[in-house]
């Protein structure tokens, strides 16, 4: 085991440490770094094109809402006159 006497207080490792990072220099990147990442970028973007033109899309939104608005209603339709007047109440003798 190592002897714990010659060992410096934990403070001055960390205080050797910080010191250390200090002391390099800061990193630069490799020449040409930022145009290299644009190139990609815009070969990205090119590259995830829809497969179809927004124009194209637009009857396939319409029959969704039309499915939409029609699932999502509670059920009540438009009663004719005959039944809402069978449907009233009425004392009965």
């Amino acid at each position: 085991m190592t002897d714990p006497a010659t060992r410096p207080p934990a403070d001055e490792e960390w205080g050797n440490l910080l010191r250390q990072w200090r002391n390099q220099p800061s990193a630069q990147p490799r020449p040409f770094f930022y145009s290299r990442v644009r190139a990609r970028l815009v070969v990205k973007v090119t590259a995830d094109r829809q497969p179809l033109p927004t124009w194209l899309r637009w009857p396939s939104y319409a029959a969704m809402l039309i499915i939409v608005l029609l699932l999502s209603g509670d059920g009540a339709t438009p009663r004719s006159a005959e039944s809402s007047q069978s449907q009233l109440y009425l004392p009965t003798d």
